[in-house]
């Protein structure tokens, strides 16, 4: 795993993504943030984890940048364009240079399909390859660098005589076929058994280092973001709380909710030196965020300082914290009270 040059490949700057939302004793309406002011970056041939529970907002910042919904504030600027304000054949133009791999493989393609059809048709829609045959050429080397081989046998087969790590292969060749720089992959390994998980990130592996595609990665495992990612953000309702390379957050987290998320990552009980941390609660409806810090409702550490008011009373930013690679940041207005200097 490698940095990236200087200039980033996606910058994403104060995101916001609301809904409308039904509020049950409420008339009418409310707004939900779900994603209330989001700053991002990641480099060529990078992965970026987004890392949260479920309703963090993870899943509606990927499908911001993926342009599959609208942003209410800021800008998602891919390849030095902002993304937000391109509409119709603008936007057409961009799309396939930034794809996604999506949750679900047994959702995600067309039943009606053979495989190498569905393999083929980002290069069909996007006019690539002089004939069907040089297209289909195209799609047996990308089936076979996702793994799925003999490449001509696969092709033929249509997606229910498939298995779903072998689905997930072919999603994942379509969406390299056209050598994004960017894919958005949102929980692709979650709806895959173990067994089968590592064959998926491997192949992932293998695309970055070949192509030097970079990946935004949405998950809830913070192991797998460890094992898999450069660098690590955590949202919590919509904010991004903790930010850092891989291990360097693992190893030294410095914001509550993450010490948390840490605590909880299963290890060898031989190496274990510090005990669990179960946060107490619900994430808060993000109709309704906390004052001041949002995490300080479930927040241990306020209730051990003894609720101090300015948890309640002044959102924290993030903030540089002390580390030997840099770039470590984390929202919280006492980091100093729990070991981190």
């Amino acid at each position: 795993m490698t940095g990236g040059p200087a200039e980033p490949v996606l910058s994403v700057e104060g995101l916001e993504v609301h809904y409308r939302v039904r509020v049950p004793g409420q008339r009418g309406k409310v707004t939900a943030r779900a994603v209330d002011g989001v700053d991002l970056v990641v480099h060529a041939g990078e992965t970026l984890a987004l890392v949260g529970e479920s309703g963090s907002g993870k899943t509606s910042i990927a499908n911001a940048v993926m342009r599959l919904i609208e942003p209410a504030a800021g800008r998602i600027v891919f390849d030095g364009i902002d993304l937000v304000p391109l509409r119709g054949r603008a936007l057409r133009k961009m799309r396939p240079h930034f794809q996604m791999i999506f949750q679900d493989p047994f959702e995600s393609l067309d039943p009606r399909r053979t495989v190498l059809d569905t393999v083929m048709e980002p290069l069909v829609i996007n006019g690539i390859g002089e004939s069907a045959d040089d297209r289909r050429k195209l799609a047996l080397v990308a089936l076979a660098r996702a793994g799925l081989t003999p490449p001509e046998r696969m092709g033929a087969r249509f997606t229910h005589q498939l298995s779903g790590g072998q689905r997930q292969r072919v999603a994942i060749a379509a969406a390299m076929i056209l050598e994004p720089a960017l894919v958005v992959a949102d929980e692709p390994v979650s709806m895959l058994d173990v067994s089968l998980r590592a064959g998926i990130l491997t192949v992932m592996a293998d695309m970055r280092d070949r192509l030097g595609v970079a990946y935004l990665f949405i998950t809830h495992d913070l192991s797998l973001a460890w094992m898999f990612a450069d660098r690590i953000a955590v949202v919590y309702l919509g904010r991004v709380v903790e930010e850092g390379t891989s291990a360097d957050l693992i190893d030294s987290p410095a914001h509550p909710y993450t010490r948390a998320l840490v605590s909880v990552i299963p290890v060898p009980e031989t190496s274990r030196d510090a005990q669990r941390t179960v946060l107490s609660g619900e994430t808060p409806n993000p109709s309704a965020i906390p004052s001041g810090c949002r995490f300080h409702t479930r927040c241990p550490l306020y209730r051990e300082l003894g609720e101090p008011a300015r948890c309640r009373e002044v959102d924290p930013m993030l903030a540089e914290v002390h580390s030997v690679v840099g770039g470590h940041r984390a929202a919280c207005h006492f980091i100093d009270q729990q070991g981190v200097s």
